[in-house]
């Protein structure tokens, strides 16, 4: 029987904040001199707002099999948290293209990818039962879920971007944003466990989830990073994405580690598994309390209460 996070240790709520960022004064190059590193993160804003539209599609559609009245608050944060994310990194990704870099092509097959390929209907009229097909995609959320909770506790310390003296606004982003991941890393997890019920195939279907989705977001990071430096307006030369440099960022502590995304794969994999065990909740509370948007959005909601 899957654990209700209610009975979890350090279980919070889940809220969402609504934060504003002013990209005005953000350069398109917002590490200094880093043009491999800063287009490997800057890929996030092309994945994220399609991904995390669809999370919360998904979500509505699975809100009905929940019968646990603390998961249920929690899944309904999540989904607020997920579409506050989807509609900031949209606002980056409108903000890239009036630097003049496009990033049209890219974003769609991405929407392809989350709105026909794993739509509310399996695609090609492939057989396969609306339940099950609602849990394979429920898995796929909580296979993503363990890489943004690896990448969230990365990015809240990455004292190497802080050396490279990035734009503060879009570290505030990725760190507010790192944060929540890390805050609700358990929580699409724990869906697809109450989902999936006493489901014999429940585990077998969790590897599959991962086995998808490990290969896919790879494919995609690489493909991504590789579009945004080619059609960088502001490199001299057209640049391509290589391996080497991005291994040099990485040792200068601008990217994770490749060895801190693979763990998160037998980690996850294991039968004993919970993402609570990712990270630390209360480092990610810690810097929501310190975020400039996230202090500015919660001084915002108590002068509306006040009012």
């Amino acid at each position: 029987m899957s654990t209700s996070p209610s009975h979890l240790p350090d279980h919070h709520p889940i809220t969402p904040r609504r934060v504003s960022f002013d990209w005005r004064e953000t350069p398109l190059l917002w590490i200094p001199d880093e043009p491999t590193a800063t287009h490997v993160i800057n890929v996030l804003h092309l994945l994220l707002p399609a991904g995390e539209r669809w999370f919360v599609k998904v979500f509505k559609e699975a809100l009905p099999l929940i019968r646990d009245p603390q998961l249920l608050k929690d899944v309904k944060g999540f989904m607020g948290q997920e579409a506050t994310h989807s509609v900031q990194h949209s606002f980056v990704l409108d903000h890239l293209a009036h630097q003049g870099l496009d990033t049209g092509p890219y974003a769609r097959h991405v929407d392809f990818l989350f709105d026909c390929l794993l739509g509310e209907k399996p695609p090609f009229g492939i057989p396969v039962p609306e339940p099950e097909w609602l849990r394979f995609r429920l898995s796929l959320i909580a296979a993503i879920e363990q890489f943004t909770a690896v990448l969230g506790n990365w990015v809240l310390h990455a004292e190497g971007l802080d050396r490279a003296g990035p734009d503060p606004v879009m570290l505030d982003l990725l760190r507010w944003h790192g944060a929540e991941e890390v805050e609700h890393r358990a929580v699409a997890f724990e869906m697809y466990q109450h989902a999936g019920g006493e489901d014999p195939a429940r585990y077998a279907r969790r590897i599959l989830g991962m086995a998808v989705t490990a290969p896919v977001l790879l494919y995609l990071w690489a493909w991504g990073a590789a579009s945004l430096l080619r059609h960088d307006p502001q490199l001299a030369t057209r640049s391509r994405y290589s391996l080497r440099e991005h291994n040099r960022a990485v040792r200068k502590g601008l990217l994770p580690t490749w060895r801190e995304l693979g763990t998160a794969i037998p980690r996850y994999l294991r039968r004993s598994y919970h993402p609570s065990q990712e990270g630390s909740l209360r480092t990610a509370v810690a810097y929501l309390a310190s975020s400039p948007a996230a202090r500015a959005a919660a001084g915002a909601v108590g002068r509306a209460a006040i009012s």
